[in-house]
């Protein structure tokens, strides 16, 4: 059975920090690839590419030391884009609960050895949050074809 989600746990690491001191965000915007690339690949069975990152927003800071989970899961399906909401979580080991730090929805499009787009299994929303997430990513496709629109005339030769 092909899997609509992943979980990734994992240390924060010295190596990830910022001049502030704190997780830098673009090691956060890495490990937020992997995750939704895993989902994605899991899921088409083939090779994807990324194709848009919207919305990321970073909740709080993430500390080094810290345990990180990161869950990406298929949220909608197109006829060759599979669509993976992630949220990143963080807490300190004398902690019990994971704090949500970070999140984003990633689109990858399902291509094949010419990196030509081929069709992607079709992802069923079954409970009312799966329904609302699809909804969710409906919603943002309009907004990103929206934004396409208005920036249309500064991207001409």
């Amino acid at each position: 059975m092909t899997s609509n989600s992943v979980t990734f746990q994992f240390i924060s690491e010295p190596t990830d920090v910022n001049f502030g001191g704190k997780v830098h965000g673009g090691i956060v915007m890495k490990w937020i690839d992997q995750a939704a690339y895993t989902c994605a690949r899991n899921w088409s069975g083939t090779y994807c590419v990324t194709v848009y990152v919207g919305g990321i927003r970073f909740i709080k800071p993430i500390s080094i030391g810290e345990l990180i989970k990161i869950n990406a899961k298929v949220i909608y399906t197109g006829k060759t884009s599979v669509h993976i909401a992630v949220d990143v979580y963080s807490r300190k080991f004398e902690e019990n609960k994971f704090t949500k730090a970070t999140h984003c929805v990633i689109v990858f499009v399902a291509v094949d050895e010419e990196g030509k787009p081929i069709p992607v299994p079709k992802w069923e929303p079954s409970t009312e949050t799966e329904k609302q997430f699809a909804d969710y990513a409906k919603k943002l496709t309009k907004l990103r074809e929206k934004i396409s629109d208005e920036m249309a005339p500064f991207f001409k030769k």
